[in-house]
């Protein structure tokens, strides 16, 4: 880890929010039973904290939150909270050991969503801080919502507030997923100077920015990083678990106590459950990310995959492929057939990567095993005529 950063490598944690934020997505729902598998996944992988839900929506959620809460997970377990006093009961009833406390700091929803004031919004934060504080709470996190359109001295008096009443960090939330990486690195280390709090990065994707933002974050020195599953959540979701993980792991050099061998499987678990793919050009987890077609990339490859991988596939529960269509050369169809126990020679060779690619563009895919062996089949017997006429 570099200079620029401002905490420690260990510090970093994942408070994974998929089963409240991820949740959120339009069109979700989780069964009961889901969320407690989900749960008990992220928990094998060795995230830090997961929050579970908002327990004052009551029935099977309060009944799940509860669940988990009590499934003896290594992982703390965090109940979502408004700044209300009856929210926060709900959660401490599920017996949860984390809260976070959510209120908007930003004039555009003070005003529009709230209809109250900056002094409301504080004094509402902090009666709720100091009540959790009060029933023992282990780990209080205060949200400021929004707080990517907040007005950053108001910000700094939300978080020394917070600060004063017990809480333990304050999560900066890009609600609107507006920011960009360089300029939240600014406020984040601004806001960590002067507040003097641990910041958490909760960020939204609505730019296609969540992960690099949250990454600039925590290279402004921020500690804990929201994230969920395969990047659902609200709109265009939020930054994905396993991007954010192999990001601190490669790209910052910084060793998370993630088991990255599961990510892949933890994936699938959440797409069944969530009802949307994984799409096969998804980062990190995605089946194409692995899977070359392309003759130079592909003889690069079989040379020595790290000429075009950059890292290797089973260290996400993912394996090599090689495909094979329009874009193969002659090297990947000689490896292909080498698989089946077929030699080729150079004419061959060339005489089916001929075909191969026709096939490829009538079919407007890469080729299966079968079709490939039609394609031998059909050359050889071609040369054999040729040799009795």
């Amino acid at each position: 880890m570099d200079r620029f950063y401002s905490a420690p490598a260990q510090a970093i944690k994942i408070d994974d929010t998929t089963l409240r934020d991820g949740e959120q997505t339009a069109g979700v729902v989780f069964s009961n039973q889901e969320k407690l598998d989900i749960a008990r996944m992220l928990d094998e992988i060795g995230v830090h904290q997961i929050e579970a839900g908002i327990p004052e929506m009551g029935g099977g959620e309060q009944a799940s939150i509860e669940k988990i809460a009590n499934m003896g997970l290594q992982a703390s377990v965090l109940g979502w909270c408004r700044a209300v006093r009856s929210s926060v009961e709900a959660a401490l009833a599920c017996g949860v050991d984390a809260v976070a406390i959510s209120i908007s700091t930003s004039d555009i929803h003070i005003e529009h969503k709230l209809g109250k004031t900056r002094e409301w919004v504080l004094n509402a934060m902090t009666e709720n801080v100091a009540y959790a504080k009060e029933q023992g709470v282990r780990h209080i996190s205060v949200n400021a919502e929004d707080a990517s359109r907040s007005d950053m001295e108001y910000l700094v008096e939300f978080g020394l507030a917070a600060k004063a009443a017990g809480a333990d960090r304050l999560r900066y939330c890009d609600t609107v997923g507006i920011m960009e990486p360089f300029a939240i690195c600014e406020q984040v280390r601004e806001l960590i100077r002067r507040a003097g709090l641990p910041i958490e990065m909760h960020t939204h994707n609505d730019f296609g920015l969540a992960t690099a933002n949250a990454l600039a974050g925590i290279r402004a020195g921020a500690t804990f990083v929201n994230t969920t599953v395969n990047g659902l959540g609200e709109r265009a979701g939020n930054a994905a678990l396993e991007e954010v993980a192999m990001a601190l792991k490669h790209l910052h050099k910084i060793e998370m106590p993630v088991d990255m061998a599961k990510l892949r499987r933890l994936s699938e678990l959440v797409a069944k459950a969530s009802a949307r793919d994984i799409p096969i050009w998804k980062a990190i987890v995605g089946a194409n990310v692995f899977a070359a077609e392309s003759g130079i990339h592909a003889d690069g490859i079989l040379k020595n995959p790290m000429t075009y991988e950059p890292f290797p596939p089973e260290e996400v529960g993912l394996q090599r492929q090689i495909l094979i269509g329009k874009h193969s050369g002659t090297h990947s169809i000689r490896n292909k057939f080498s698989e089946y126990g077929i030699t080729l020679s150079d004419d061959v060779a060339a005489l089916v990567l001929e075909r191969v690619r026709a096939w490829a563009v009538e079919r407007k895919r890469a080729l299966f095993d079968k079709e490939l062996m039609q394609i031998y089949e059909e050359v050889m017997g071609a040369r054999r005529d040729q040799a009795g006429a």
